[in-house]
């Protein structure tokens, strides 16, 4: 039954890989229509925006698949890349935080983490 719904987003990555982002981001508002909570949909649509280097809408995305899964590491990493270019430290370490919670292990956070954490 996941087959079903998975060829859309399967399509939607297509689009994008294939650098067809006009397409891929009116496909991807259809889909968004249809399912406005679905969290790999945002989440794919918030990677996108990333590659087309859009901070806002990549963290519009973003903060949404946050709101359903406030520990999504992927989503919190990609949160912490944007936030990291736009020089926004206090909320990068928050994510860094949320990803230890989460991941303890994940060293290059850590290490990340520490030293922004030393430059404060």
């Amino acid at each position: 039954m996941t087959g079903l719904f998975s060829y859309p987003k399967r399509k939607l990555r297509k689009l994008i890989s294939q650098g067809e982002y006009e397409q891929a981001i009116e496909f991807g508002n259809e889909l968004e229509a249809k399912t406005p909570k679905d969290p790999d949909l945002l989440f794919i649509m918030g990677s996108m925006f990333y590659i087309l280097n859009d901070e806002k809408k990549t963290l519009h995305y973003i903060d949404r698949v946050l709101e359903i899964n406030p520990y999504d590491v992927e989503s919190l990493s990609l949160k912490l890349r944007v936030h990291q270019f736009l020089k926004e430290d206090d909320i990068v370490i928050d994510c860094c935080r949320k990803i230890l919670q989460v991941a303890p292990d994940n060293f290059e956070v850590r290490d990340l983490i520490s030293e922004l954490e030393s430059n404060s």
